[in-house]
């Protein structure tokens, strides 16, 4: 794409080539050869490298960079912006009266300071599962103080290995830019360059007790959320989408949860297999136990995945159900793609206006 210019994004984050991945491995495990499996990988792919080229001037505005800021992002993440952007246009039509009432969020996180961090969270999620399991109070204190340290290193640990492939990811981008004769790339990172974001933690803190109520009433979910509670999987996507309205935010992110959970557990059966054949089921964990993840990256493209495995093995119905999601999900990005160029013009217009 980069030689017929069909994008202008060099993706050097190494580390999200495990979201296709997956979804790749998902669609074998569930009945697709390697071929269809890497036509949809590839298919997906496409649209993940033209969707960083359509945030590009988003995230210029959202860290107030100057227009050649090299920064984007192809993570999988943010390929939950066309069903978010859906539910913004809802907002842009029936509820733009909400807007009034956003609030700053820096201010938020400032309010509520330890009780609202990532290891708070994890004590309030140990007791809970604790008192669930019927525990002792010494083996519930044991839990919680476990998913505390876990979740406050979740993101710390992901920095480490982020920053340990970066020699590695500006090798490939001087490669690139020679072969390239100079031409001018914009560099695909991973997510986290936009965590200064005080939005994202507001609406990740507000979103976690949500999508623990949600989990234990949900029909079809059977996942309790752990380190995924921070919902990483749409706190980033629903900031690019919304531009930061916090109200926004939180209330499309709790209608969109159920999407991970359920994805989460229909992934479940694969996941556990996989980390048995590696090695790396959980010690502790009875035999017959599954194990998944409850804000995964990418939850629609787990389902296309089902459904593309399963059409695989020749199944009229599954045929019919892959056929028309592959479409939806096709026509949702052709519009949402549109709807970026429009704001992609404004943001164009507006700086020619100042300068």
């Amino acid at each position: 794409m980069l030689i017929w210019k069909k994008t202008n994004t060099l993706d050097v984050d190494i580390f999200d080539v495990w979201h296709l991945a997956f979804v790749g491995l998902f669609a074998i495990w569930s009945g697709a050869n390697l071929l269809i499996a890497t036509a949809l990988v590839v298919f997906i792919g496409i649209l993940k490298i033209i969707n960083s080229d359509l945030m590009k001037p988003t995230f210029n505005d959202l860290l107030d960079a100057p227009e050649n800021n090299p920064m984007t992002t192809t993570h999988m993440n943010y390929m939950m912006n066309p069903i978010i952007m859906v539910f913004d246009k809802i907002f842009d039509k029936i509820f733009p009266w909400l807007d009034k009432y956003d609030f700053d969020a820096a201010k938020l996180n400032n309010k509520v300071g330890f009780w609202g961090s990532k290891f708070a969270i994890g004590i309030y999620l140990g007791i809970f599962v604790g008192l669930l399991a019927g525990q002792n109070p010494t083996e519930i204190f044991e839990l919680a103080f476990t998913a505390a340290v876990s979740l406050e290193l979740f993101s710390l640990i992901g920095q480490w290995f982020i920053d340990s492939i970066e020699p590695l990811s500006q090798g490939i981008t001087d490669f690139a830019s020679k072969r390239l004769k100079g031409r001018t790339l914009n560099i695909g990172l991973d997510w986290p360059f936009l965590a200064g974001r005080a939005e994202i933690w507001a609406a990740a803190n507000i979103l976690a007790p949500i999508m623990l109520l949600e989990a234990v009433i949900l029909p079809g979910n059977y996942l309790l959320p752990l380190g995924g509670i921070i919902a990483m999987g749409i706190t980033p996507a629903l900031l690019v989408v919304t531009r930061g309205r916090i109200i926004r935010m939180i209330i499309i992110g709790a209608i969109e949860l159920p999407v991970f959970l359920w994805a989460g557990t229909l992934a479940a059966p694969f996941v556990t297999n996989m980390a048995k054949n590696i090695g790396a089921f959980p010690e502790g964990v009875a035999s017959n136990q599954l194990i998944s993840q409850t804000t995964m990256e990418g939850p629609m493209e787990k389902f296309l995945g089902y459904l593309v495995g399963n059409a695989s093995q020749g199944e009229i119905e599954f045929i019919i159900y892959a056929v028309l999601a592959l479409i939806a999900y096709l026509l949702i990005f052709m519009w949402y793609r549109r709807e970026m160029n429009k704001r992609n013009a404004a943001y164009t217009a507006a700086e020619k206006s100042e300068s």
